[in-house]
């Protein structure tokens, strides 16, 4: 896990620096335009107007933008202005100005839209951002040659092709990404889901032998039937609980509840596994887990208890994963305030690496964190303050009504 939060911390790094070199570099290309414009004696506020909305659309932090600012409508608007421009040049000569910043703004406009948009709307601001980009030479148009015009168009044609392409190919990326997310989130769904089934079943077996015991003893033992029935009605409970857990899982449509098998052989995992589990971790090779297990109530919802061995399981996969040089590995499990807190820690550097092919899709925290918080909880991976990878998931002691 280490070796994750380094590659975590080298991408950020590196998405910080490309943002900070673009943003300089579109930052010295306007001042370019601006210069142009004065040394040639021309308008200045159509100049800085375009720019100005051009950079506004282009480095407005995505945190701080209000909701009307679409891509569409950052796309759009500089482009028409930078149209508007190029048809008031040829009857006054006063806005007639051409500047590498204009240009920039508009590339970098087009491959956002194409990235971001709608398949519509993404066309739509393509045709009208790549349109303002190519026209913008023909500004001049009475003052050069056409074959010269041309040679500035063509250029301006092929970099708005490659400014599409590569908006494309990112917007393919997103979207690779996003089934992937989403497929991990669904099969952590089936997953609980088929969890759940399991212990369902295992309640409705209990309740099938207590009956077949209340019927053998209701005929000589009646005294004793109480404790029998109280059981039975426990059990119904506990499976009745589960089974709507499972309906609220499955909301996702009834392929997915088809899918489910009964009688599959899903190793189930609860706080009793899991001694067996951190005692298992590391043999014959690796660190030595110590797990420190402060007393829990013994009637934790079994989906509780499922999720825990599973927030468990996947944090010691991901230290023999990301963190082979760990000489620590400690898992602890502490109840208060309805709140089963299930830490995993250990202290490695990431210095050993496993190889690439066995290090996993990079999907298992986002399939934990739905399966904790479709149960109320909250699930945090990170650095812990001196060295090493922490996981931590709180998770309801006690099922809320809500989410019956």
């Amino acid at each position: 896990m280490p070796a994750t939060d380094d590659l975590t911390t080298t991408r950020t790094r590196r998405q910080s620096y490309l943002r900070a070199v673009g943003s300089t570099t579109l930052l010295l290309l306007a001042v370019a335009d601006v210069l142009i414009a004065v040394a040639n004696g021309k308008a200045l506020w159509p100049v800085i107007l375009l720019l100005s909305l051009g950079l506004a659309a282009v480095l407005w932090p995505a945190a701080r933008r209000p909701a009307w600012l679409t891509p569409q409508l950052r796309a759009a608007v500089p482009a028409g202005v930078s149209l508007a421009l190029t048809v008031a040049a040829t009857t006054t000569e006063r806005v007639r100005t051409f500047g590498p910043g204009e240009v920039a703004v508009l590339l970098c406009l087009l491959m956002i839209a194409v990235r971001t948009c709608s398949p519509r709307w993404a066309l739509l601001c393509a045709v009208l951002t790549g349109g303002a980009v190519v026209a913008a030479p023909l500004r001049f148009h009475d003052a050069i040659a056409v074959e010269d015009a041309l040679l500035f168009t063509l250029p301006m044609a092929l970099l708005t092709g490659v400014f599409a392409g590569l908006g494309g190919y990112l917007r393919s990326l997103d979207h690779r990404r996003g089934v992937a997310v989403a497929e991990t989130r669904r099969a952590e769904r089936l997953a609980m889901a088929a969890d759940l089934h399991d212990f369902v079943a295992h309640h409705v077996t209990g309740i099938l032998v207590q009956t077949q015991m209340a019927r053998m003893m209701a005929a000589t033992e009646t005294d004793r039937l109480d404790p029998v029935l109280a059981g039975i009605e426990h059990a119904a409970t506990q499976a009745l609980d589960s089974m709507r857990v499972t309906v609220g899982i499955l909301r996702g449509g009834p392929e997915e509840t088809a899918r489910l098998k009964p009688g599959g052989n899903r190793p189930l995992g609860d706080l009793t596994a899991l001694a067996e589990l951190v005692d298992g971790f590391g043999v014959p090779t690796g660190p030595k887990a110590e797990l420190h297990l402060d007393p829990v109530p013994g009637t934790l919802p079994p989906e509780v208890q499922a999720a825990a061995f599973r927030v468990v399981q996947e944090a010691l996969t991901n230290v023999r994963r990301h963190a082979a040089d760990a000489t620590e590995v400690t898992v602890g499990l502490a109840h208060s305030d309805d709140t089963l807190r299930v830490t995993v820690g250990d202290n490695g550097r990431g210095g050993v690496p496993v190889p690439y092919a066995a290090r996993g899709g990079g999907f298992g925290i986002v399939g934990l964190t739905e399966r904790v918080a479709a149960l109320g909880g909250t699930l945090r991976a990170g650095p812990r303050d001196d060295h090493g990878w922490e996981v931590v998931a709180l998770l309801p002691a006690a099922r809320r009504p809500d989410r019956l």
